[in-house]
């Protein structure tokens, strides 16, 4: 990632790509034993390999408490601390890019999000005010409370989706998925998927933001390594030329508050921002609004020193345009 990087037109599509491609990988990772742990065998499966901590050897007395202390460590305690220190060093450096790209959550997040606002103008229930009725190229922003005949049950199909799928991390898929075809789930998969699709639906209905601002480890995780470095990826505003602000949309409404999924200001320092995923919908929507205007946008990803400057307003680097 270059010091400064504006918005491309692809971005929108090639998030949307990405975001596809793990949800996808998210449901089919069970299928074919790429990560999950199986209750019933009493192991867990890594890239279509058993993955044991031969404890059972331990156990059956084939080995001693030294051995199966270092299978503990080689092959449980130093895989996760690899993979931790990976995930972090990689939030350190671009904040919570694996929220905004990857995680299938934040997709659903968003998903629920378009349809309420079709259906009301606003992207959630506590939003206090709809949005503006303009998008950023300049397309009046239209909403029709017929929408929310999809709205719940939307919630409740990705709901069972993800109810569904978590118990295929749990117990071999061929089984799960077989009892479901043929209506012979066991009492307790019953209670599961029940018990989870209610649970979610009332989540990704009323609490999906709150989960992602204040109850979703990995996304806090990932703003206080970020937060801690002050060379990392963040969105720079232009403060220099803030005054195209004023010329965004009609009645001083800004296009790229309209469409943060995180409800932010993207114009705002670094420490405001401790929840920005890195989507770049707000790049998106800025490069739309000032494409006629030959300085460019005034939003756009800035790290290493311009994003210690941006601190104290965004000025490009030497050789590079404003």
């Amino acid at each position: 990632m270059s010091r400064t990087a504006s918005a491309s037109p692809g971005l929108r599509r090639s998030r949307w790509l990405w975001q596809s491609g793990f949800f996808i990988l998210f449901i089919l990772a069970p299928v074919f034993n790429l990560f999950r742990y199986d209750l019933a065998a009493g192991h867990a499966w890594l890239l279509g390999f058993e993955w044991r901590l031969g404890m059972d050897d331990f156990l059956a007395g084939r080995i001693g408490a030294g051995e199966a202390a270092v299978n503990v460590l080689t092959r449980l305690f130093l895989p996760i601390l690899a993979g931790a220190g990976i995930f972090l060093w990689s939030a350190r450096r671009w904040g919570r890019l694996y929220c905004g790209w990857l995680c299938p959550h934040f997709s659903v997040v968003e998903a629920i999000n378009g349809l309420m606002l079709r259906a009301s103008g606003k992207p959630s229930l506590w939003e206090k005010e709809i949005l503006p009725p303009w998008q950023a190229d300049g397309r009046p922003r239209r909403h029709d409370a017929r929408w929310w005949l999809l709205v719940l049950p939307t919630a409740v199909g990705f709901a069972l989706c993800w109810a569904v799928v978590f118990l295929t991390y749990l117990l071999p898929p061929a089984e799960v998925y077989g009892n479901l075809l043929n209506n012979t789930l066991t009492p307790n998969q019953t209670r599961f998927i029940v018990a989870a699709t209610i649970a979610l639906s009332i989540e990704f209905l009323f609490a999906r933001h709150l989960f992602c601002r204040y109850a979703c480890a990995v996304g806090l995780f990932q703003s206080l390594v970020w937060m801690g470095n002050r060379d990392g990826m963040v969105v720079g505003f232009d403060r220099q030329r803030g005054s195209a602000c004023n010329t965004c949309l009609p009645d001083r409404h800004s296009a790229c508050d309209a469409v943060c999924p995180m409800r932010l200001n993207p114009r705002n320092i670094k420490r405001h921002m401790f929840t920005c995923t890195q989507c770049g919908q707000c790049l998106s929507a800025c490069a739309t609004v000032q494409q006629a205007n030959p300085d460019g946008a005034l939003l756009r990803w800035v790290s290493d020193d311009d994003a210690r400057r941006n601190e104290a307003g965004f000025r490009p680097g030497k050789g590079e345009k404003a």
